[in-house]
């Protein structure tokens, strides 16, 4: 008898430290997640960030789970979910042409006109480019209608079908697709179909009419300004949805499990995941990382996210953030979920916004010490600064809209640091001034 209660004693121990360890994991889990945070913040110049993981059906959160941001491109996949339920209904067909279910819309390659199919769409293999110069986005004043007749008529950079080439074009031609077939607005229709029947109760199409938005920002001399950004109706499907990592949690879990899902999403589901076979396979909304690791990034001008998951082994991660830095965003995210499949947490990448900021704030500084050492410029000295000056100021004008692929307007106005705007300034007044004094000197 002794002997058996020293065993049941002894189980009841090891099951007890069992569970202290597990506990202790946890807690150890959570504070290096807490600590990564705070680098990646720390990094960027990010105000907020929430973050939310699913590790076998357990959701933990860190930041403010209900702070609603802007999900950007994650967007695209409640579009592409749409759309998918349309042509289970028999709405839309996969093989259908973009020109029978949007009147008078037209499309060229070489000058000939050609057709574009729903799952060219879908696939991101239409011919459209994310070329701003080349597929303008929608003006404020623009509806979806008004913003597909804008872009109809375009040439397109490759024939459909060809090659793969990320557009928010393609998303936002979708869009517009489900406001024709459905005869309701984008708005309502996504609201009423998708994200009701879903229950995500905290996510919007465009702007929303209640909780808490964290307030978007933008880099400048490496500190976060605040930034907002009208939300344009015409690029609503492509990019424009808010959410909370409470709904993208839930997100996770439908697409991990199909947990409390309508059974009509479910094969819905299950199609767009076998169009997603390969790494870099491109479908609905979603792309393949391999080995069953399927994710999709978002980035406004003054928000990013990422969201990478496996159904297989029951894990993601989505990370918000109120600030374009989405390569360290994306960075960051990968990392968490790498944590969950037992690896080191890794360095986080540097985002191209953080390396300009960098830079332009160096040159505003240097610029600023060149006006001041001007002043006892030779003439000479004069010639050379004030022709390397104009120089730089060219190849800006001239390299950065080939780089970014958008006009110099946009790219200072909407996009870039604000310390850009000021070091090309500085330079302007830089050139101005020794000009003036040249001109002085010959006089």
């Amino acid at each position: 008898m002794l002997k058996i209660k020293t065993y049941k004693t002894l189980i009841i121990f090891l099951v007890a430290a069992m569970m202290l360890l597990s506990g202790c994991g946890a807690v150890r889990f959570a504070d290096d997640i807490n600590a990564y945070k705070d680098e990646f913040m720390d990094l960027t110049k990010c105000d907020s960030v929430s973050v939310v993981t699913l590790d076998h059906g357990e959701l933990e959160f860190y930041g403010d789970e209900d702070a609603l941001y802007q999900i950007g491109s994650m967007t695209k996949a409640f579009t592409g979910l749409a759309v998918m339920k349309l042509i289970n209904e028999g709405k839309v067909a996969h093989d259908g042409n973009v020109s029978n279910y949007l009147e008078g819309f037209k499309a060229y390659y070489n000058g000939k006109p050609v057709e574009i199919t729903i799952d060219e769409l879908l696939s991101q293999t239409s011919g459209y480019t994310n070329n701003e110069i080349d597929y303008p986005s929608a003006e404020m004043s623009m509806s979806l209608s008004d913003w597909v007749n804008s872009i109809s008529g375009k040439e397109l950079s490759s024939a459909p079908g060809e090659k793969y080439a990320y557009s928010n074009v393609n998303f936002n031609l979708l869009g517009a697709v489900i406001e024709s077939v459905t005869g309701s607005s984008y708005k309502s229709y996504m609201e009423e179909e998708i994200l009701k029947p879903l229950s995500l109760e905290n996510t919007y199409v465009g702007i929303p009419d209640r909780g808490y938005v964290e307030e978007g920002a933008r880099l400048g001399y490496r500190k976060a300004f605040t930034y907002e950004i009208r939300v344009r109706e015409g690029a609503i499907p492509a990019g424009y949805f808010y959410s909370c990592t409470k709904d993208m949690g839930r997100w996770l879990k439908i697409w991990t499990k199909g947990e409390d899902v309508p059974a009509e999403f479910l094969p819905l589901i299950e199609e767009v995941k076998r169009n997603l076979k390969d790494t870099g396979d491109y479908f609905c909304g979603w792309e393949s990382f391999g080995e069953d690791t399927l994710g999709h990034s978002g980035g406004t001008p003054n928000y990013s996210s990422r969201m990478v998951f496996s159904k297989d082994k029951e894990i993601g991660v989505c990370v918000l953030t109120d600030m374009n830095v989405a390569a360290s965003t994306d960075s960051f995210c990968n990392s968490i979920y790498g944590k969950l499949n037992g690896d080191d947490l890794k360095p986080i990448s540097t985002d191209v916004w953080t390396v300009f900021d960098t830079v332009f704030t160096i040159l505003t500084v240097l610029l600023s010490g060149l006006l001041i050492a001007s002043i006892s410029f030779k003439k000479t000295a004069l010639i050379v600064w004030d022709i390397a000056a104009a120089v730089l100021l060219i190849l800006l004008i001239v390299l950065m809209p080939m780089i970014l692929g958008a006009g110099m307007k946009e790219i200072l106005k909407v996009w870039a640091p604000y310390s850009m705007s000021g070091a090309m300034a500085m330079l302007i007044v830089d050139i101005l001034f020794m000009s003036i004094r040249l001109c002085k000197k010959k006089a």
